[in-house]
């Protein structure tokens, strides 16, 4: 094997109304302020794109996705998972709750998921029985997780993906209170939760790389996967490219896949190392929701790098768009993938990078 492609993307959220749409569903009662069922969220989606016939198989939200993965054949599959996967009725105060059943997550083997980052704001929404369960649920499932689990030790432990030929893929995942993580949900020796970084300062990234330098071997890629920063914008913090390049300077990270953004951010490649500060979402409910239509969240994007073995240096990068609809994914009209490849090309100039059309889909240049 002398190249690896891996998939990429940003949220999956497959709680609160897409839950209510699969075969199993938790109970559709909510917390939040203006909404006290799930299944209000069902109605937006309908009210916006028309009925969904319910209840739709584990296939359905993939939509065109999976028809995308068939062809690109990537070595391993990872994504932001945005849901806790429980039936824990112990709602987090914070207001906004996501959960999946458990009997859902054939949702995830369907499109062949490998990894589930899971620190982020909403593993546990249902609290640290919610957050046992959905380790528990995933396990027996097969599926990888980075980020969260029952100790510090164990949160900040990778997810090794065999990918082949002896190269692994280390995904290595970390929560910032930025991005709306509540601070106690931080794991510790004892106390299970989240890989929470106190901030990006030198001295984190100096505890990250020795995390790396104890686990990386020759032919692996070491990916650092981060929930940063605000759901809305397209500001890139000095604070966060800094961070970014000194993973790839000095804790030998080949890739950094940052998520948090509702919508696609810039995207650089730094030491031909690619750095994606912000991927978007990809699974929600989100569908009629009025509000900050001038970043067309609906639009949504799946991140293919292909990466040279074992330098690690970044060989290609295709993007495909896609669009939210009924829950499900879709091929966008010619005019929206425009739109998105016009959006990303202004916000990647400041790299020195361009983002074309090319095959259907999107490719960034960088050289």
């Amino acid at each position: 094997m002398s190249h690896l492609t891996l998939f990429l993307c940003g949220d999956v959220m497959t709680g609160r109304g897409v839950d209510q749409a699969l075969p199993r569903s938790c109970p559709p009662r909510l917390y939040e302020s203006f909404v006290t069922s799930a299944l209000d969220y069902v109605a937006l989606a309908e009210r916006a794109n028309g009925p969904i016939r319910r209840p739709v198989d584990y296939a359905y939200v993939w939509g065109e996705a999976r028809a995308v993965l068939q062809a690109e054949q990537p070595h391993a599959r990872i994504i932001n998972l945005e849901t806790s996967i429980t039936t824990s009725d112990d709602p987090d105060p914070k207001g906004i709750n996501y959960r999946m059943h458990p009997g859902n997550v054939a949702v995830l083997t369907a499109a062949g998921i490998d990894c589930c980052v899971l620190a982020n704001n909403h593993v546990l929404d249902w609290g640290r029985g919610g957050l046992a369960e959905t380790l528990r649920t995933l396990a027996g499932a097969g599926i990888r997780v980075a980020g969260a689990g029952p100790s510090l030790q164990a949160a900040q432990a990778p997810a090794v993906l065999e990918v082949g030929d002896g190269h692994r893929v280390l995904v290595f995942a970390f929560g910032m209170m930025d991005s709306g993580i509540p601070p106690d949900w931080g794991a510790d020796a004892t106390r299970p939760g989240i890989n929470l970084l106190p901030d990006l300062s030198a001295k984190t990234v100096a505890g990250i790389a020795g995390l790396i330098r104890m686990t990386k071997r020759p032919g692996d890629v070491a990916v650092a996967s981060v929930h940063w920063g605000p759901n809305w914008g397209f500001d890139i913090p000095a604070a966060q490219r800094g961070f970014a390049h000194a993973l790839i300077d000095e804790a030998a990270v080949d890739l950094v896949h940052g998520h948090s953004s509702h919508h696609p951010k810039a995207i650089e490649v730094y030491r031909d190392r690619v750095i994606l500060y912000g991927c978007g979402d990809f699974l929600d409910d989100y569908e009629g929701i009025p509000g900050r239509e001038e970043f067309r969240s609906d639009l949504v994007l799946m991140y293919f790098p292909t990466i040279d073995l074992p330098s690690g240096r970044l060989v290609r990068l295709k993007l495909q768009p896609l669009q939210i609809r009924n829950f499900t994914l879709k091929h966008p009209s010619p005019s929206d993938r425009a739109w998105l490849r016009d959006t990303l090309a202004r916000e990647c100039r400041q790299f020195g990078h361009d983002v074309v059309l090319a095959d259907g889909g999107l490719m960034v240049e960088w050289r």
